[in-house]
C-alpha cells in the first residue's frame, strides 16, 4: 500500500455478530489516555514502552492500590501488572507509567510516575486500568475492578464495537481531545500518532467547558517536522485548496510570514468530503502525525504528515475564495526543505522531467525531477565516493512525486497517460501547481518516502523523448545484441504450460512446482508476452543475440521463442544455440543465445562455466562469420541485488547492503565477474581467437565493483565508449545500465557503435502484457493498454552493438591474384599490377600509395563494395576537401571497364592522370564517389 490509508473497523458487522465489547465507564474520570508498545524497537526514538493515564474528571483521585495491567491480543491466564504509586491525581493531570525497554531508541521518557517491566506489543494488546493490585485472569476478564480498558490492534477484548487502531514502533494510540474523549468506544476514541508521553509534571489538559483550543494552521504545523500539539483537540479555519477522496487541504489565507511554518494542512475524513475548493471553513479536529509507511520504516517515521483527524463541526464561512500558489525554488537547497510547505498550494516551475512512471497505472503516481533525468549515482561515480554521495543528494533534492489526489488503486482513467497510451520517462512538463504532501515512493511500505504534489489543474506533458521504431543504425557488417526478456516461461504460474498440459511446474534446485514459475500466469498472458518480445527482437535484427531470464527447461522455451520469431521474419532466419554439455545450472532461469545461420556458423559446441560461484552459469559460443573471422560471444547474468542475506547467513560478510548504492550480494557478483573473466580468457586457444564480447545483465551499474572487476581483467565498456549517459533500467526514479557490452581489446577494435534501445525502461509498466489490475479482469480498474508492439516488452532495454569484422587479404610487391571469401573482406594489392576478386560480401579495396597502381578489380559491385583512398591521398600530400572537384580523382570509361585515375598534381599545371585500377565490366557512371569511394575518415559522431 502506498498512499495514506486509515483503516476503520466494520462496526456494523461486529454489532450484528454480537461482538460488541464491554463499556467500562470511568466513574472516577481517570482513563488510559495513551498506549505505546514500540519503545526500543526498530525505528523507534523512545527507549521504553509506556501507558499514560489522565484524570478527565472534575475531582482529585488517589491512585493508591491501583495498577495498570497488560495481556497480549488473545492472551489468557494471568495478566502482567505494574502497581501505581499513591499519587492523588488532580483533574486534568497526566500520569506516566514506564514499562520495559527495547534494545533501540535514543531518548528516555520523561520522568515516570510509576515504573514496570512489562514488554508490550507495538501493534496489538490489551491494557486495563484496575483499582486493585490483584492480577486479572482470562482473555476477557469481566471484573468490577476494571476502571478503563483499551484493546488495540487485533485485540479480542476492548470497549465498544472494535479495538483501537494498530499503532507501530513509531506511533502510539492517543485518546482524542488530549485524553478527554471517553465514549466507551476504543475504535472511535483513539487514533494513532507520534508518541507524546506526559507525566504529572506536564501542563494540565483541558476538557469539558474549556472546549477545543483555537489555533491557526501555522501554530498547528509548528516549525519542526511534527506538531507541538499532537493529540490535542483544536478549532481552526482555512480555505479549501484541494479535495481528495479521503480528505481535503486547508490553507490559511494570510499566513504568518514565517517560512519555517507551513500555512496549509490536510484534514483527514476517511471518505469523500462535503466541502468544495474555495470555501473558507472552520472546524474542530484532533491533531495527529501520520506515518505513511510501515511501523518499522525509519524514513517515513522521520517524515510524519501533520494532519487533522476526527474532523467535526465543519462550518462554511464563505465561498469563492482563492489562494495564490507560492512559487517555490526547486530543486530544494537542502533535502526536506519541502517540509516547510507541507499542505500548502505551490507552483514548481520547470521544465520538470518524467523520471519514473512505473507506478503510474497502479497508484496514479509519476516521479518528476528538476534539471533533467536523474542518473543512478553508481552509474556515474565509484560507490562511496564524495561524487557519488553528492549525486545521490542532488537526486533526492531534485525529485517530487506527481500524485493523482486519490487513494484509489488502478485508477480509471489512468492519470497522465498521453499519445500512444504512454507517458515516457524523459517527457517534460513546463510547470505544475498543486498541494504538497508526503508518502511512499515505492510499492513497499518499508521503502523510502518522498514529497508529493496533488495537482489542482491539468498537467500537460510534452513528448520530448519519442519512441523509435528500431534501434539507432549500427555501422559495420555485424550486429550483436542482448535482451533480458523478464522471465520468458513456457510453464505458467497456474500450473499449465504452452502445450495445454495441466499439473505442470518449474524446476528450481531440483524441485518442480508452479510456485517456481516466474513469467506469465497463463497461456493468454504468455501469448501477449511472446508477441511483444518477438516484435522487439525482430526490430533489433541482430546476427546473434544473448537472452537472460529464459526458463531453464532445455530447448522448450528458447525453441518456442525462435519459432515465434521465425514466423514473423522468415522460416530458418534464427536458430538457438543448444545447451552446453556442462549444463545450465539449477536456477529456474538461465541464459540462452540465438543467431542467424545464414550469417554465422557456430565453431564447436557451446560451453558453460559451472563453477559453484555462479547462480546461473555463463554461456559461451564461438562463431565464424562468412569470411571465416571468428569471435566468441558470452552471455552472463550475475546475482541480483535483492533477497539480502541475514546476519546468520554464512555468506553475510561482503554481501550485506553496505549502504553505498551497490545493494546486496555485491561480493558475490564481484567473485562471479572475476571467475567469468578468467574463464573467458581460457577459451581463446580452443576458439582460435581472443576476440570475445561479454553481454548480459550484470545487476551492477557501470561504476560498481563487478563491472570494474571486468575492466581490471581487460574487458572494455563499449556502452561507455559510445554514450555519455548509457542506461537500460530505471529504479527509484534514477536511470543507469545494468546491461553491458564488455569486449576484449581485439574485439573492441572491431566496434563501430554500441547503444541501448529504450523501449522498456522509459515506458510505464501499465502497458505491459500482464492482465491483472486491468479491465476486463478488474472491472473497476483502468483500461488494458496492451499493444502488439515492442514497447514495455520487458523491464530492461536491449543492448545493440555494431562491429566491422572483415578478413584482410594482402598481396606482395609483385603481381598478385587475390581472391576474397564469401564474406566481407579487405583486399590490399600493394605493389605490382594485381588482379583482385572480392567475392561475395561487402568488400573494401584499399590503396595506400601510387606504387599500388595498375590493378584490375574483377568483380567490383557499385553500392556494395568500396575503394578506400584515405591513405593514398595522405601519401600524395592532398589536403583539400573534395578530390573530385579538385581534379585529383576521376573516373573514365575504358575498353574493359571504368578507369579510376589519380592526378597527384591536381589543379596544378598540366594534367598527369595515372590509372590506379580498372573496374572490369563497370561503367564510370555506375560509380557514385560519395558512396563507393572513401576519401576521409567518417565524421566523429558525438558521444551520446
Amino acid at each position: 500500500m502506498r498512499k495514506r490509508f486509515h483503516l476503520r473497523p466494520l462496526f456494523a458487522a461486529f454489532i450484528a455478530a454480537g461482538l460488541v465489547g464491554p463499556a467500562f465507564a470511568s466513574t472516577s474520570g481517570v482513563v488510559v489516555s495513551q498506549v505505546y508498545g514500540g519503545g526500543g524497537n526498530s525505528g523507534a526514538t523512545l527507549k521504553n514502552d509506556f501507558v499514560e493515564l489522565f484524570n478527565a474528571g472534575s475531582s482529585p483521585v488517589s491512585l493508591a492500590g491501583w495498577s495498570v495491567q497488560y495481556n497480549s491480543t488473545t492472551g489468557t491466564g494471568t495478566w502482567f501488572k505494574t502497581d501505581l504509586t499513591g499519587v492523588v491525581l488532580q483533574p486534568r493531570q497526566y500520569y506516566l507509567v514506564q514499562e520495559a525497554a527495547g534494545t533501540g531508541g535514543t531518548q528516555d521518557l520523561p520522568t515516570p510516575d510509576a515504573t514496570g517491566t512489562i514488554f508490550m506489543s507495538a501493534s496489538g494488546g490489551k491494557v486495563a486500568l484496575v483499582n486493585s493490585t490483584v492480577a486479572l485472569t482470562g482473555d476477557k476478564p469481566n471484573s468490577p475492578t476494571i476502571v478503563d480498558l483499551v484493546g488495540y490492534g487485533t485485540a479480542n477484548y476492548y470497549e465498544g464495537s472494535g479495538p483501537a487502531p494498530a499503532p507501530s514502533n513509531t506511533t502510539a494510540d492517543l485518546r482524542a481531545a488530549a485524553g478527554c474523549t471517553d465514549t466507551d468506544q476504543n475504535a472511535g476514541d483513539f487514533a494513532t500518532g507520534a508518541p507524546a508521553p506526559r507525566n504529572t509534571a506536564s501542563p494540565l489538559g483541558t476538557c469539558g467547558g474549556d472546549g477545543p483550543t483555537e489555533r491557526t494552521i501555522m501554530d498547528i504545523q509548528g516549525s519542526g517536522s511534527t506538531s507541538p500539539f499532537v493529540g490535542q483537540a483544536v478549532k481552526t479555519s482555512g480555505v479549501v485548496t484541494r479535495v481528495n477522496n479521503n480528505g481535503f487541504f486547508l490553507q490559511d489565507p494570510n499566513g504568518d510570514g514565517n517560512p519555517a511554518t507551513s500555512d496549509g494542512i490536510f484534514a483527514f475524513t476517511g471518505s469523500a468530503p462535503t466541502v468544495s475548493v474555495g470555501q473558507w471553513v472552520q472546524l474542530t479536529a484532533n491533531i495527529a502525525e501520520f506515518n505513511t509507511g510501515a511501523a518499522g520504516n525509519a524514513d517515513t517515521a522521520a517524515h510524519p504528515v501533520t494532519e487533522l483527524t476526527g474532523v467535526a463541526n465543519v462550518n462554511v464561512l464563505s465561498s469563492g475564495n482563492t489562494i495564490a500558489p507560492t512559487v517555490i525554488s526547486f530543486p530544494e537547497a537542502t533535502n526536506d526543505d519541502l517540509e516547510r510547505v507541507e499542505g500548502m498550494l505551490v507552483t514548481l516551475n520547470g521544465p520538470l522531467t518524467v523520471s519514473q512512471n512505473y507506478f503510474q497505472g497502479r497508484y496514479g503516481q509519476v516521479t518528476l525531477s528538476a534539471n533533467g533525468r536523474m542518473e543512478t549515482p553508481t552509474n556515474r561515480y565509484r560507490p562511496g565516493t564524495a561524487e557519488a554521495e553528492a549525486l545521490a543528494d542532488a537526486n533526492a533534492r531534485s525529485r517530487i512525486i506527481l500524485d493523482d489526489g486519490t487513494t484509489v488503486q488502478n485508477p480509471d482513467p489512468t492519470p497522465y497517460i498521453g499519445a500512444g497510451n504512454t507517458l515516457r520517462s524523459g517527457d517534460t512538463v513546463a510547470s505544475v501547481t498543486g498541494v504538497v504532501d508526503y508518502g511512499l515512493a515505492t510499492s513497499s511500505n518499508t521503502g523510502f518516502g518522498d514529497y508529493k504534489l496533488h495537482p489542482v489543474g491539468a498537467v500537460n506533458f510534452t513528448r520530448d523523448n519519442p519512441r523509435t521504431d528500431a534501434p539507432a543504425p549500427q555501422p559495420g557488417n555485424l550486429k550483436l545484441a542482448s535482451f533480458n526478456v523478464l522471465n520468458f516461461f513456457t510453464t505458467f504460474t497456474d500450473g499449465t504450460d504452452v502445450d495445454g498440459r495441466t499439473g505442470q511446474g518449474c524446476t528450481l534446485d531440483g524441485v518442480s512446482s508452479p510456485s517456481n514459475c516466474r513469467g506469465a500466469n497463463n497461456l493468454a498472458e504468455f501469448q501477449r508476452q511472446r508477441t511483444k518480445i518477438v516484435e522487439a527482437i525482430a526490430a533489433v535484427d541482430a546476427d546473434a543475440l544473448g537472452l537472460m531470464e529464459m526458463q531453464n527447461n532445455g530447448a522448450k522455451a528458447v525453441g518456442n521463442l525462435v519459432d515465434g520469431l521465425n514466423a514473423k521474419v522468415g522460416a530458418g532466419t534464427y536458430a538457438y544455440v543448444a545447451d552446453p554439455g556442462t549444463g545450465t545450472g539449477t536456477d529456474a532461469i538461465k541464459v540462452a543465445m540465438i543467431y542467424k545461420p545464414a550469417r554465422l556458423t557456430p565453431v564447436n559446441a557451446a560451453q558453460s562455466d559451472t563453477d559453484a560461484i555462479h547462480n546461473r552459469p555463463p554461456l559461451a559460443q564461438t562463431f565464424a562469420a562468412l569470411n571465416g573471422e571468428r569471435f566468441t560471444l558470452v552471455v552472463n547474468h550475475l546475482k541480483s541485488k535483492s533477497s539480502c542475506p541475514t546476519e546468520t547467513d554464512p555468506d553475510y560478510a561482503g554481501n550485506f547492503d553496505a549502504g553505498d548504492g551497490q545493494g546486496c550480494w555485491n561480493g558475490r557478483r564481484v567473485s562471479q565477474a572475476q571467475r567469468t573473466a578468467a574463464w573467458v580468457s581460457g577459451l581463446a586457444s580452443g576458439a582460435g581467437t581472443d576476440r570475445a564480447l561479454l553481454l548480459g545483465d550484470m545487476n551492477a551499474y557501470a561504476q560498481e565493483d563487478p563491472v570494474v572487476a571486468f575492466a581490471d581483467a581487460g574487458f572494455a565498456d563499449q556502452i561507455a565508449r559510445f554514450n555519455s549517459f548509457g542506461y537500460s533500467f530505471v529504479f527509484d526514479g534514477a536511470a543507469g545500465r545494468l546491461d553491458h557490452a564488455l569486449a576484449t581489446p581485439s574485439m573492441a577494435a572491431q566496434f563501430t557503435d554500441a547503444t541501448e534501445w529504450h523501449i522498456n525502461a522509459d515506458e510505464p509498466s501499465v502497458i505491459d502484457y500482464n492482465t491483472e489490475f486491468k479491465k476486463p479482469l478488474c472491472a473497476n480498474c483502468g483500461p488494458d493498454y496492451y499493444s502488439a508492439t515492442p514497447y514495455r516488452s520487458s523491464d530492461h532495454d536491449p543492448v545493440v552493438a555494431g562491429l566491422y569484422l572483415v578478413k584482410t587479404i594482402a598481396g606482395g610487391a609483385g603481381k598478385d591474384k587475390l581472391v576474397g571469401t564469401p564474406g566481407d573482406d579487405q583486399l590490399i594489392g600493394a605493389g605490382g599490377a594485381d588482379k583482385l576478386t572480392g567475392g561475395n560480401g561487402e568488400d573494401v579495396f584499399t590503396y595506400t600509395k601510387m606504387g599500388d597502381a595498375k590493378d584490375t578489380i574483377l568483380d567490383f559491385a557499385p553500392g556494395v563494395d568500396r575503394i578506400d583512398l584515405r591513405a593514398l591521398l595522405v601519401n600524395i600530400g592532398y589536403s583539400g576537401t573534395d578530390p573530385i572537384a579538385d581534379k585529383v580523382v576521376r573516373l573514365r570509361d575504358g575498353t574493359t571497364g571504368a578507369r579510376l585515375q589519380i592526378d597527384t598534381d591536381g589543379t596544378g599545371s598540366g594534367a598527369k592522370w595515372k590509372d590506379l585500377t580498372v573496374l572490369k565490366g563497370v561503367l564510370a557512371a555506375d560509380v557514385v564517389p560519395s558512396r563507393d569511394l572513401v576519401f576521409f575518415d567518417a565524421a566523429q559522431r558525438a558521444v551520446r
